[in-house]
C-alpha cells in the first residue's frame, strides 16, 4: 500500500495494489506541467486509487488530447493524469508519494525526442525518442 498527499497536505490520496514501472517522460508538455526536465511518473490501476481527503481541492486541466490534469488547486502540486482512452490507468506523480518505492531510479525515459536541450541523462535505462 501506498500514500501521498499535496504539498499543503489538503489532497491525500491512498494505493492498494502495486505500482508500476517507475517512468521519466521528459515531453514539453509534462516539463511546463511539472516544472522541471520531466516528470517522474508510474502507472497505477484505477480501481487502487482513491482520493481519501480533499476531492473538492482537486482541479483538472483536460487537454484536447483527453488527457486530464489533476492538481490541488490550493499549493498547484501535481498529483496525477488520467487519459480518456485508458480509463484503467493513472500515472501517478512520484514527488507526491508519502511511502517509499521499492524500486531505486526510472526504468525507462520517454519523449526524450523533445527533452530540455539543457537535460542530460546520465543513467542507462531505456530511452524511447518519440517526440510531444
Amino acid at each position: 500500500m501506498h500514500s501521498g498527499s499535496c504539498l499543503c497536505g489538503a489532497v491525500r490520496y491512498e494505493i492498494d495494489g502495486d505500482v508500476g514501472p517507475l517512468v521519466f517522460c521528459h515531453c514539453s508538455r509534462c516539463r511546463k506541467a511539472q516544472g522541471g526536465p520531466f516528470a517522474a511518473v508510474v502507472p497505477v490501476a484505477t480501481w487502487s486509487f482513491r482520493i481519501v481527503a480533499g476531492a473538492e481541492s482537486l482541479g483538472d486541466y483536460a487537454a484536447p488530447s483527453g488527457l486530464h490534469r489533476r492538481f490541488c488547486k490550493i499549493c498547484g502540486s501535481p498529483i496525477f493524469t488520467s487519459r480518456e482512452n485508458l480509463p484503467d490507468v493513472v500515472r501517478v506523480r512520484v514527488g507526491t508519494l508519502d511511502t517509499p518505492l521499492a524500486k531505486r531510479g526510472p526504468e525507462q525515459h520517454i519523449f526524450v525526442g523533445s527533452k530540455a536541450e539543457w537535460d542530460h541523462i546520465r543513467d542507462d535505462a531505456p530511452q524511447a525518442v518519440e517526440r510531444a
